[in-house]
């Protein structure tokens, strides 16, 4: 069996990963479950599996007795612990910068990452793949886009070298079809009524507004050592197309599946190797898939990406930095949902330039999310 360590085990990603190891049972064995504040429901799954070590990282003040690590720092304690006594992958499904400490941790402590969180390649992805490269550890994608993009290209031999561009595919989230007068005036509540994806609030968001495809194209960018023009962006309502990659020679090959996080996040457990456990095969005959370009000028979040990317250095820090605390803000009900390609529009104009190393990330992450609440004109007026 191998064991796994699940990080952000009680969030969508958390819960997936565990449907999974339930339809695999003779397959993995957790022996770590982190949450950031959701105790009672850590404890539920220690009782679960009892011999699985239990990690709170944040809300510490009211954790269960029964938590083995407490913090931060015991966060990343546990995840050493794990590794030491055999476990050799993490699954990483914490939300948003939160996530990029316990991935390189995991990455030092020699442990293979499956990597359902974005930010750490947006924000560190140099670092990331630097330290994978020095430790012969691999990383492998679980975002539903990239793994799509990963597993076409193991599918087919020498397919980096032939490799003339990616094409993401984007939902289009609850707002596709609204008018730039109407998106002034949608609510949290609209933006968290996704049409085909169960996620949590923050990213559910970031579908709304297109932020979350602009931060895949950045992580795409990375993972797959392409420039920015080579990574297509194509709106498909249906979520049955993830991604597709075309060849120099105008072939095109796609990933196709039910929109269930459940296929990509057993394809990563299983890797190198495939399962043969199935979660619900498409019936083609009842399908009719619609694709569009994305409206770049109602979702300015999408084009603002690939100046990022083209920029590189540190402005994907604060590009993620600042989407995240307007994100939180129009969560809040404190700023208007067209606010928050504003916000972060204004911080990127600051210079983000210089070299990519973890403290000259968390810098920029610091700053620009205090950029951020120094618009307070623009805060204000919204």
């Amino acid at each position: 069996m191998k064991a796994i360590a699940i990080l952000g085990a009680t969030g969508s990603i958390g819960k997936s990963v565990l449907d999974v190891i339930h339809k695999n049972p003779d397959c993995f064995e957790p022996v770590l479950f982190s949450a950031h504040t959701d105790g009672e429901a850590l404890l539920r799954l220690g009782k679960k599996y009892p011999n699985a070590r239990l990690a709170l990282a944040g809300n510490v003040e009211n954790a269960p007795k029964a938590i083995h690590y407490m913090g931060r720092e015991g966060l990343l304690r546990a995840i050493e612990a794990c590794a030491q006594s055999g476990c050799g992958l993490a699954v990483n499904g914490i939300a948003g910068a939160a996530g990029l400490e316990p991935s390189l941790a995991a990455i030092d402590a020699g442990m293979d990452l499956a990597l359902a969180n974005k930010e750490t390649i947006v924000m560190a992805g140099e670092v990331t793949f630097r330290k994978a490269r020095e430790k012969n550890i691999a990383i492998i994608p679980v975002d539903s886009e990239h793994s799509a993009v990963f597993q076409l290209l193991r599918a087919h031999a020498g397919g980096a070298e032939r490799l003339d561009s990616i094409i993401l595919t984007a939902s289009g989230g609850p707002f596709r079809a609204l008018s730039s007068e109407q998106l002034a005036r949608v609510t949290p509540k609209d933006a968290l009524a996704h049409p085909t994806w169960k996620m949590g609030a923050k990213i559910t968001v970031d579908s709304a507004s297109m932020a979350n495809k602009g931060l895949e194209v950045i992580e795409a960018v990375k993972l797959f050592a392409v420039p920015p023009d080579k990574v297509k962006v194509i709106v498909h309502p249906q979520s049955v197309v993830h991604s597709m990659i075309r060849f120099s020679d105008g072939s095109m090959y796609a990933q196709l599946s039910k929109p269930d996080m459940r296929r990509p996040i057993q394809d990563a457990l299983f890797f190198p190797n495939k399962s043969a456990v199935s979660f619900d095969s498409l019936d083609l005959t009842s399908l009719t898939l619609e694709f569009e370009a994305p409206d770049e000028k109602k979702f300015p979040l999408l084009p603002l990406a690939y100046r990022v990317a083209e920029a590189r250095a540190l402005y994907p820090v604060a590009y993620n930095a600042a989407n995240e605390e307007a994100a939180s803000l129009f969560l809040e009900e404190r700023i208007g949902f067209l606010d928050i390609a504003r916000i972060v529009e204004a911080v990127l104009q600051r210079d983000w330039t210089g070299i990519v190393t973890v403290d000259a990330v968390w810098e920029a992450d610091k700053k620009a999310r205090s950029c951020v609440y120094g618009l307070k004109n623009l805060l204000h007026a919204s």
